[in-house]
């Protein structure tokens, strides 16, 4: 897929926002989500590369990758950093023999000095391609990310989602190898079965991903059901049990539902990354909860026993006589679990005195009789 492919699959530009993102996102999964296309196989594939897009656009630290690397960046093991130091390095040497080793041997190939360090750039190759280790090493895939959507109360009370994403499998035709072998356990002949043959360049020794089993270290013919990488792309559901307390930007690790182990590796974890609505009229400070309660004059007056909704239930918040606007009460114990701890924050209740609606004369009459009890000018003391 081309730069900025992405982009377009999503219908957005390529400084689009975080939201416009988002709100294109929301608009094609509706389309396209399996659920509302049983058994529609091209709405299924859409909906796979909608996923892919949605998922390296939406987060910041991806698609920055992605703008800079494309696509490639964003495969399992490649290291952004190592890249840029490598890029950094071809451009300070200005040797063609440095660019016709990046450009003839690809990005498996690793090299071995024969006792000569070259310092810095054996270890920027080494991490970034991958050393002289053999490919087929068994290494555990990568830890994936996915956001999702809660609504206040959910972040706050818990509970359970339901979330389709797209991930890889092995493919089951190849039993993950990308090659397809009249006998099995064949291996290659050009590498004898380790993945990676030795080539020469100068004074250095350097290794790369057999061309003919593309690092497999098999024998046969590339899998036509994968072609050759040995994954497929498939669509999961899966339950995503959300503790009470979570909040903006939390993070909730289902281990072993990230992508894919190579070579008998496990597979990484997958990171869901909580996005929390606000709440109309509460508001969370870490564990605490705040509200502003509003109350009528005769209730500030006269005290009253009003009723407070907090994430354990409605309970009785007991205001004395005379209260006034812009009190504050505190319900120990009333506000957000702590995710580590569980033990719960409090709640604050600010008073809010709320004047009847309306202007019907004998309301009017009775606030100028209330006038009266006021003892001077209430605004005297708040100036400049």
């Amino acid at each position: 897929m081309a730069d900025s492919d992405y982009y377009s699959v999503l219908g957005v530009k390529k400084d689009a926002s975080e939201g416009d993102i988002k709100k294109a996102y929301r608009k094609l999964a509706r389309k396209y989500h399996p659920d509302i296309n049983p058994g529609d196989k091209q709405a299924e594939e859409k909906f796979k590369i909608i996923s892919q897009a949605h998922e390296a656009l939406s987060n910041p630290e991806k698609r920055k990758i992605y703008d800079e690397f494309g696509e490639e960046g964003l495969r399992t093991g490649f290291d952004p950093e190592q890249a840029r130091q490598y890029k950094n390095w071809t451009r300070q040497t200005g040797q063609s023999g440095a660019r016709g080793f990046a450009a003839g041997f690809g990005g498996d190939t690793a090299y071995d000095t024969g006792g000569f360090r070259y310092s810095g750039f054996e270890d920027v190759f080494s991490d970034l391609f991958g050393g002289t280790q053999s490919s087929k090493s068994p290494a555990k895939g990568r830890d994936a990310e996915s956001t999702l959507d809660l609504d206040f109360s959910t972040a706050i009370h818990g509970g359970s989602r339901r979330v389709t994403m797209q991930t890889s499998k092995p493919c089951p035709a190849c039993g993950g190898s990308g090659r397809i072998s009249p006998v099995s356990g064949d291996v290659c002949r050009t590498c004898k079965g380790t993945g990676q043959t030795g080539v020469a360049q100068g004074p250095l020794q350097f290794s790369r991903t057999c061309p003919d089993c593309g690092g497999t270290g098999r024998a046969g013919e590339v899998c036509k059901e994968c072609g050759g990488s040995g994954f497929k792309s498939s669509t999961e559901t899966i339950d995503v049990t959300i503790p009470a307390g979570v909040k903006d930007g939390s993070k909730i690790r289902l281990a072993g539902k990230g992508s894919p182990g190579t070579n008998g590796g496990p597979p990484g974890d997958l990171y869901i990354i909580t996005r929390v609505s606000t709440h109309p009229f509460y508001k969370r400070d870490g564990d605490s909860l705040r509200v502003e309660l509003p109350v009528t004059v005769s209730e500030a007056i006269n005290g009253a026993d009003i009723p407070v909704d907090t994430p354990t239930g409605t309970v009785q918040l007991k205001i004395p006589k005379g209260t006034r606007g812009g009190q504050r009460f505190r319900l120990k114990g009333k506000g957000v679990p702590n995710l580590k701890t569980k033990a719960p924050g409090d709640m604050y209740v600010t008073i809010r005195i709320q004047v009847p609606e309306t202007d019907a004369e004998e309301v009017v009459a009775a606030a100028r009789t209330l006038d009266r009890f006021y003892k001077g000018d209430i605004r005297k003391s708040i100036k400049l």
